[in-house]
């Protein structure tokens, strides 16, 4: 015997979450199934406990640099085992609140592991779940490559199982999380190596942000080592040697970190009984409003591929909810113009087009603003970290259409930023705007 639903959710991360709860908010009954801890990659080992060890790499450079400031510090050190331990208690709570929350919505939490045994029936552990409207919102996981020895490393889930900091570590991978444990594994000193198969680092990003987070983390003292092609991970030497095509080496290393990209979670779910197709690279394609190729079926967040970020799973997934729960029909999630930070160090933000992109579509329409600076609170250190920011506008209005950030500061002065691109500001809007001194925002409204 089956228990009926108006939605089954499959997945009790961000989008699951916020899908599962708006969906009952609006008189729905509601099934989740999630077999591991509630919150997903972000909550458990993705953005919170991210930014907790960012925070602790960025206070040990406020701690460097406090000399500067005339403070008189004694030696300090750093206990990587007491963090562990904070970071985790509060992670936990979280995973708390989130059970607490879909039980005061009346969400019924089944914690299995699910499979489609059709569109609309589902196989969680010992329960049969039926439901005109299943969502699968599964995430992804992070990919390691299929070379000799490639289990001797870790994945970004294994950053967070550290018990304590190693020592000499070497990351593969040149994305944002490669870049962004990169700089949280040098800020709390460790020898850190970065081996990256292209020539540049975030390659999704618009060159300037590659550029400044390539700089700051050699000023940091991370070796970089570019166009090179693993070929084997060994253990030797009193630790883990990385082997190149070209013959070279690297190591011994305490810890090998791969970074090379995340792949769609579905491999248990038996997508073919539901009619469910996936794309090239294996993500579960959906179109405008996150419909699958199943009617009745949808996908929000990692497991599509597209947008890969909390925020976008849970907009999606409230959204989905709204559409189908709502009564709102034309309720779905514009994917433009989509804000990002890399917690690099410094912070990199981005909103909007490339400069390529915006380049390829605006052609000789496109006009660059540039500004290169030291900011305020390196007036007085001895290392003088800089500013980048590019401001991207078209037409004879010069409507923005990509605005940048590399810097102190990035992170929280994007999110003010993002709602006046959107909004469709021009540059006469931000020229037309007071700056508030001294900050580094204020070059975005100042900038000639």
């Amino acid at each position: 015997m089956s228990d009926s639903y108006d939605l089954v959710v499959i997945g009790g991360g961000s989008g699951g979450l916020a899908a599962a709860q708006r969906a009952a908010e609006h008189g729905a009954r509601v099934a989740l199934v999630e077999s591991g801890r509630l919150g997903g990659t972000c909550v458990n080992v993705g953005c919170v406990p991210k930014k907790i060890m960012w925070n602790a790499a960025d206070l040990a450079g406020a701690l460097h640099d406090a000399r500067d400031y005339g403070f008189a510090l004694e030696s300090v050190s750093h206990d990587w085992a007491h963090l562990k331990r904070s970071r985790d208690a509060y992670v936990h709570r979280l995973n708390g609140i989130y059970a607490a929350n879909l039980a005061r919505r009346q969400v019924a939490l089944v914690p299995a592991r699910a499979r489609f045994l059709d569109a609309h029936t589902v196989q969680a552990g010992a329960r049969t779940l039926r439901a005109e409207h299943v969502l699968i919102a599964t995430g992804g996981r992070a990919l390691v490559p299929p070379l000799p020895g490639a289990e001797l490393g870790i994945t970004s889930d294994g950053f967070f199982e550290l018990p304590a900091r190693p020592g000499r570590v070497a990351i593969g991978g040149s994305s944002y999380i490669a870049v962004e444990l990169a700089g949280i594994f040098a800020g709390l000193g460790a020898r850190t190596t970065l081996l990256v198969r292209g020539e540049r680092l975030l390659r999704a990003f618009d060159p300037m942000l590659g550029e400044a987070a390539q700089q700051a983390l050699r000023e940091s003292g991370v070796e970089i080592v570019t166009g090179i092609t693993p070929e084997e991970l060994r253990r030797e030497g009193g630790g883990l040697t990385a082997r190149m095509r070209d013959g070279r080496s690297f190591g011994p290393f305490d810890a090998f970190v791969w970074a090379i990209g995340r792949v769609a979670a579905v491999e248990d779910l038996d997508l073919t009984r539901a009619g469910v197709e996936r794309d090239a690279l294996g993500f579960i394609g959906t179109d405008r409003y996150q419909n699958t190729s199943a009617a009745g079926v949808y996908a929000v967040g990692d497991v599509t591929g597209r947008a890969q970020l909390t925020p976008v799973a849970i907009a999606a997934g409230r959204r989905l909810a709204d559409r189908v729960f709502g009564a709102q029909p034309g309720r779905h999630l514009d994917y433009e113009n989509i804000p990002t930070v890399i917690f690099g160090r410094p912070p990199l933000g981005t909103v909007g087009l490339t400069e390529p992109a915006a380049r390829e579509r605006y052609g000789s329409a496109l006009k660059v603003y540039r500004s290169s600076f030291v900011p305020l609170y390196h007036a007085l250190t001895e290392e003088k970290g800089r500013v980048e920011m590019k401001l991207l506008v078209a037409g004879a209005q010069e409507r923005i259409v990509g605005l940048h950030v590399a810097g102190l500061g990035a992170d929280e002065m994007l999110q003010g930023f993002a709602v006046a691109l959107r909004m469709g500001a021009t540059k006469k809007d931000f020229d037309d705007t007071v700056a508030i001194h001294p900050t580094s925002a204020e070059e975005f409204v100042t900038m000639r």
